[in-house]
């Protein structure tokens, strides 16, 4: 029987009733939504683990701007301070699973595994079992990503560096988001706690990890972990919110201070604006029908390459982007699709360009082969008969419309990709599903189940995004067993 590790302080910092739960996280979600302005997606956040009615909305400040991505990620990496069993390093749990109210979240046993060879990370149960730095992010977490795994880790006595080597290793792709857990000053009064706070955004938005000192923040180890390896990534950093207590539900004499940043990846730009849609997504995918019709073949060998190193070492294969020609190393999203025996077999991408497309590739593969969650990893006996295809991505267009049926109406079959979010939900679907929904609505009434959405959802709030697509499949190959060799 799976080993799980259940809620500990459900009814205590958040609601234990899970439709009480779900609807305080939701509607947490959706003000910070309705406030944030369009831009860049993080790769790390920082954000408060304290009861929900003090620090839910500042931490939803940060989770909002992860929503664009929702339906991409699939690995999150939780790292949050002990308060209760003193550790030593960074400890990661036995359990097979975190539980909360709105159900099981599965741990990522693979991740751990390639670091737990780490002198400074252990197996330790007993800092997870009451700790609550970690356990009050996963509802947000639930609410936002539609199927993911997590790697949680109770960070106690260890340096930044340590932490940010531990980091290093789990940082993957676009499929993986990095969530640090801190609170920031405690119980000052008012104005002395936003002068600390104040001092502590500072160094945060400097990257300066030595300027955080014990008392400023609660999660300053993992904190200056992360600014580390940030300033060493070259990472731009915002704040989005800074608060305390007393701005959300306590007195002013004794508060504790909240804050939330994002974390951006050099290159991780915000989608553009359409005005001139049709000619920027035709202009766009002309130009990947030529990177595909010279380089198709490379693209296709990088993927199965990354899933034999997947197969051989358990991670995807570390491309160097000076060997590749120019188009392969200019940023590109992808998505990469595997087929056997006429079925799915596993489909993961990036819905925008984020890093060289050659990258993409690569860790796109991996993750289609073995981090995706509706199937088993792939086993090396599965390559008999595995058929890759690699679609590169336009930018994701925004679409204006008055209401369902303008909606409807203004999609292309055959052509659009679309991705939809409303009320936290997000999920895509490349131009290749027309083949098995050719109806437009049975078309979206499909994709908003993905998102788990019902069927006929609609309500003002829902968006809506297009894109186009070129595809290279092995089966044009002359012959697709060559790719395995």
């Amino acid at each position: 029987m799976a080993r799980v590790r259940h809620a500990a302080v459900a009814g205590m910092f958040y609601p234990g009733n899970p439709r009480e739960l779900d609807a305080a996280v939701r509607g947490y979600l959706s003000e910070a939504a309705a406030k944030a302005p369009q831009g860049s997606v993080p790769k790390a956040i920082i954000a408060p683990h304290a009861g929900y009615v003090y620090s839910g909305p500042i931490a939803a400040t940060a989770y909002a701007r992860l929503k664009p991505v929702a339906s991409t990620v699939r690995r999150v990496v939780l790292l949050g301070p002990c308060h209760r069993v003193a550790v030593r390093g960074l400890a990661a749990p036995s359990a097979e699973a975190f539980a909360t109210p709105l159900g099981s979240v599965p741990v990522d046993r693979a991740a751990i595994d390639t670091i737990v060879g780490m002198p400074q990370v252990e197996i330790f149960d007993a800092t997870h079992a009451d700790e609550h730095s970690l356990e009050v992010h996963l509802p947000f977490l639930q609410e936002l990503f539609e199927q993911f795994t997590l790697v949680p880790l109770v960070v106690g006595q260890a340096s930044a560096e340590e932490v940010s080597e531990v980091l290093e290793r789990l940082w993957g792709g676009p499929e993986t988001v990095i969530v640090i857990s801190s609170d920031l000053s405690h119980y000052l009064d008012y104005e002395s706690a936003r002068k600390s706070d104040a001092a502590t955004c500072l160094a945060i938005e400097n990257l300066d990890p030595g300027a955080i000192d014990r008392d400023q923040a609660c999660g300053r180890v993992p904190v200056s972990g992360l600014l580390t390896l940030a300033k060493r990534r070259g990472l731009r950093v915002e704040t989005l919110d800074l608060r305390n207590s007393g701005d959300t539900a306590g007195d002013r004499s004794r508060v504790v201070g909240y804050g939330a940043w994002m974390f951006v990846e050099p290159g991780a730009e915000p989608a553009r604006e359409g005005a001139d849609e049709a000619e920027s997504v035709d202009a766009v995918l002309e130009r990947t029908q030529g990177v595909l019709n010279h380089h198709g073949e490379t693209m296709l060998h990088i993927a199965a390459a990354s899933i034999e190193h997947g197969l051989a070492y358990g991670a995807p294969l570390a491309v160097d982007t000076a060997e590749y020609p120019d188009d392969l190393r200019a940023s590109g999203a992808c998505f990469v699709t595997l087929t056997r025996e006429g079925k799915l077999r596993g489909c993961v991408g990036s819905p925008e360009a984020r890093r060289p497309l050659v990258e993409d590739v690569a860790d796109n593969g991996f993750a289609a082969a073995f981090r995706d969650t509706r199937f088993d990893k792939l086993t090396d006996d599965e390559r008999n008969g595995l058929l890759l295809s690699v679609s590169v991505l336009s930018p994701p267009i925004p679409m204006a419309f008055t209401d369902e049926r303008d909606f409807l109406g203004q999609l292309r079959p055959n052509e659009d990709g679309l991705i939809i979010a409303d009320d936290g939900r997000r999920a895509l679907f490349l131009p290749q599903v027309w083949e098995s929904l050719p109806r437009t609505d049975d078309f979206v009434s499909q994709l908003k189940a993905k998102a788990g959405l019902a069927r006929d959802h609609w309500s003002g709030t829902f968006q809506a995004w297009r894109f186009g697509a070129r595809s290279v499949s092995s089966t044009s190959l002359e012959d697709p067993a060559l790719l395995w060799t």
